[in-house]
């Protein structure tokens, strides 16, 4: 957390969160025209807020793009804002709110798991695994443009455009989010009004990069495509941080978190 505290002390580190907060996953050019600043100025205070993992560069092709994440936040609001009253806990619930909830942008959440590419990857395709802490399984060949079935609460939910988008096993999976429907929103207790909200948001995807880092990998999350004000959004921000930490539980001590 200290890390977390002296890189947002820097006010041309707040310039470069408040960038990507107004449009995230911009690229090194794009950060330095923004800001009229160096581009060795902006590279070493990139360095220092990805050392602190409040951003997270994610590579897309040639360009290397650069995303806020909001887990630091979190971790600090979770241990501290519960001690102290809400005055001096204001500063940081809205850096909270602000990295969870802007508009149009993607959802990027960075963790890092004491396990092998191998191992996380087995964790995201083998429904022995995803049942475990996610509660849903998939059927899929896995290759890019097959077919995907979500399993969850004994439903079962299909759609032609429920497919997977890219698929390289230990490094990189994309697919489409799973379709809404009132079967799916019976068993997961989401009432018709927000169902009707969902159905007229258009499909998102997920994207989860897995980067080796000596004994421990680090997963980069990103589910984007939501529109402005977006239902969906709103839920994966709440549903995602504690998905991923009962993921990196079981990885670890082979239980994942109760749910």
């Amino acid at each position: 957390m200290d890390e977390v505290f002296r890189a947002l002390a820097d006010p041309s580190r707040r310039r470069l969160l408040d960038s990507l907060n107004e449009r995230n996953g911009q690229s090194l050019r794009e950060l330095c025209a923004g800001l009229d600043m160096a581009r060795q100025s902006v590279s070493k205070h990139l360095a220092v807020l990805e050392g602190a993992h409040l951003v997270t560069a994610v590579r897309r092709g040639r360009e290397k793009l650069h995303y806020l994440n909001a887990a630091p936040i979190n971790a600090i609001a979770e241990r501290w804002i519960g001690r102290y009253d809400r005055e001096r806990a204001q500063a940081l619930d809205d850096l909270r709110t602000t990295l969870e909830q802007t508009t149009m942008n993607p959802f990027v959440y960075t963790t890092y798991i004491k396990t092998t590419p191998e191992r996380l990857w087995q964790a995201l395709t083998d429904p022995a695994f995803t049942r475990r802490y996610w509660g849903v399984s998939f059927d899929t060949t896995w290759t890019p443009g097959s077919a995907m079935t979500w399993e969850e609460n004994g439903r079962k939910t299909t759609g032609p455009e429920q497919v997977v988008l890219e698929s390289e096993p230990g490094r990189r999976l994309s697919y489409t989010w799973h379709t809404f429907t009132p079967e799916w929103a019976e068993a997961a207790g989401v009432s018709p009004e927000t169902l009707a909200k969902l159905t007229a948001e258009n499909r998102t995807k997920v994207t989860f990069d897995i980067e080796p880092l000596g004994e421990l990998v680090k997963l980069t999350v990103v589910h984007d495509g939501f529109e402005p004000d977006s239902t969906l959004r709103d839920m994966v921000s709440e549903g995602w941080p504690g998905l991923l930490s009962s993921l990196k539980t079981l990885l670890e001590t082979g239980e994942a978190l109760p749910a």
